[in-house]
């Protein structure tokens, strides 16, 4: 019954408003004889005539006049705050939180996020560096990111970054002292930088692979840190081997205050990705997101 009381009274306040049956049928997208019918109905349920019919006009009754008064500033705030709703889809608003390691947030994410901020000053963004990689859904993110062959199978996975090269390297003065490996598993007798798994425990493995040939190595050493920002400066105070992103020691190695090795052995791989449940729906301002953060190279 509300239902259809309000469908009705859309037909009246139309029919009122344009003084036409005709220009009110096409306002809404009925048939004339359909939406006649809906207000003689109306007015039967009523026990009240609303409408004054003739040849040339459509005039509201005085029964009409007090309706139209009463109901037509409800339905117009109703249209007001759906067109409110329908601009926040275009000026999209909220939260997103990410979680990253720090290289992925600084190199990939950092650069394309602050313009969404300054075309969007309504989307909030929560950018959580976290080399652990936490359990997103568990935690409440909206997303994570992570190299793209540890994406699990039931996230969806948007490439976001390049493919990546891992780099070793130590110091000139740190091989002066001792020989510079030939094969991964000569690591083992070196003094190497660890990077510790922080929500995890233990420490994340050297990865390697040549011509289809994967060895992945234990190190071993004096120093283990969670930041791959410190594992460099050490290595650039001669404490170790590091196992550091290619793009974070570019410079150190033009300038020679890095030495590279096993270089034979550090193929490209995925690069990063932003994942996030197949499940679950997300609102606009994460859209947002996820299109400034895919990558298009």
């Amino acid at each position: 019954m509300v239902r259809e009381n309000v469908s009705d009274l859309m037909a009246f306040i139309a029919v009122a408003q344009e003084g036409s049956f005709t220009r009110a049928a096409v306002r809404l997208g009925v048939s004339q004889p359909a939406l006649s019918k809906t207000i003689r109905t109306l007015e039967e349920r009523l026990g009240l005539r609303l409408l004054s019919r003739t040849t040339r006009s459509v005039a509201p009754t005085e029964a009409g006049e007090r309706l139209l008064r009463s109901i037509e500033p409800h339905f117009a705030g109703i249209e007001g705050s759906l067109s409110a709703l329908t601009e926040l889809r275009d000026k999209p608003s909220g939260i997103v939180r990410i979680t990253a390691t720090q290289h992925a947030a600084d190199t990939v994410m950092w650069p394309r996020l602050s313009k969404v901020m300054l075309n969007y000053p309504d989307i909030t963004v929560e950018l959580v560096s976290d080399e652990g990689l936490a359990n997103i859904v568990s935690e409440r993110f909206d997303a994570g990111v992570r190299v793209g062959e540890y994406v699990e199978k039931d996230m969806i996975a948007v490439r976001i970054g390049p493919a990546m090269r891992q780099a070793i390297v130590a110091s000139p003065g740190y091989f002066k002292e001792r020989p510079a490996p030939k094969h991964p598993e000569e690591l083992t007798g070196h003094r190497c930088i660890n990077l510790r798994r922080v929500t995890r425990g233990g420490y994340f493995p050297w990865e390697f692979e040549k011509r289809g040939r994967e060895i992945n190595v234990r190190v071993e050493g004096q120093l283990a840190v969670s930041s791959l920002e410190l594992a460099r400066r050490a290595a650039l105070d001669g404490l170790g081997v590091a196992y550091l992103p290619d793009d974070m020691v570019q410079d150190d190695l033009a300038k020679k205050r890095l030495v590279r090795v096993l270089e034979d052995w550090c193929e490209p791989f995925p690069g990063y990705h932003l994942y996030y449940p197949s499940s679950r729906q997300h609102a606009p301002a994460f859209a947002v997101v996820l299109e400034a953060l895919r990558f298009r190279g």
